[in-house]
């Protein structure tokens, strides 16, 4: 009888080298992420198979499409703890949301309805047009009231890809970046990429968030996470990203 000592055996489960998940569209029902409690219970355990235990749920709240408010993300964030209690799924929740930088923000922001993340941090999303009008005002002001702003992946907006200069501005400001696992897995293409390369490269990565919104997502992160290219930038990544210093 013959026997194979080369047999290949299969590979580990990837981990992350963080355990806190802070830009997610895992609460069911709120916008274009899990739609239901079952979807966002098979989200939340392909994340722990990389390690998170720790989620922050960060779902979209923009003008015309998800104009959601603190009732709707409370009854989303609700309807997922039950769900998560009841499975007995050893994990923590906490929600805020991705606000997109528009006239429904500032609507929001003026009559006291932002849900910030722990820590009074807030997460915003450039249009990926163009710049918003006035910008560097509005995260100065945010920071005056007391916000430590984080700004959405700004990787992905390319009318910053020939001004890279512009990243050093906004980031030497006080703005905190938070890059997509996504993007620098290509997801988005190549461009994206080299831009989320060249941050983390140059210490301007603050958060990494997987920004997965459904299992083709999962699916991209998770084939990233078993690849040389993962394991050379985490050397970059582990000396700025401080997704673990959130409290809840």
């Amino acid at each position: 009888m013959l026997f194979n000592f080369f047999k290949s055996k299969p590979s580990a489960e990837p981990k992350l080298f963080y355990n806190t998940e802070v830009h997610c569209h895992i609460m069911p029902g709120v916008d274009h992420g899990a739609k239901t409690t079952d979807d966002a219970l098979q989200l939340i355990d392909a994340h722990r198979k990389w390690g998170i235990d720790r989620f922050i749920l960060t779902s979209h709240v923009t003008e015309d499409t998800f104009e959601n408010n603190p009732q709707t993300l409370a009854e989303g964030f609700d309807r997922l703890t039950s769900a998560v209690k009841q499975t007995e799924r050893p994990v923590s929740l906490a929600y805020s949301a991705e606000y997109r930088i528009d006239p429904l923000f500032m609507s929001q922001l003026e009559n006291g309805q932002i849900v910030a993340m722990p820590g009074n941090h807030l997460l915003v999303e450039n249009s990926y047009i163009q710049e918003p009008i006035g910008l560097d005002h509005v995260l100065f002001d945010l920071k005056v009231k007391g916000y430590k702003v984080i700004m959405a992946h700004p990787e992905r907006f390319p009318y910053y890809h020939d001004t890279m200069s512009r990243y050093e501005e906004l980031h030497s400001a006080g703005n905190l970046f938070q890059i997509n696992l996504l993007s620098l897995a290509g997801f988005f293409g190549k461009d994206v990429k080299k831009v989320a390369e060249w941050l983390a490269k140059n210490g301007m990565v603050d958060f990494l968030g997987s920004d997965v919104h459904h299992m083709r997502h999962v699916a991209a992160i998770d084939e990233y996470l078993r690849s040389s290219d993962y394991r050379k930038m985490v050397p970059h990544l582990e000396k700025t990203v401080k997704n673990d210093t959130f409290e809840f």
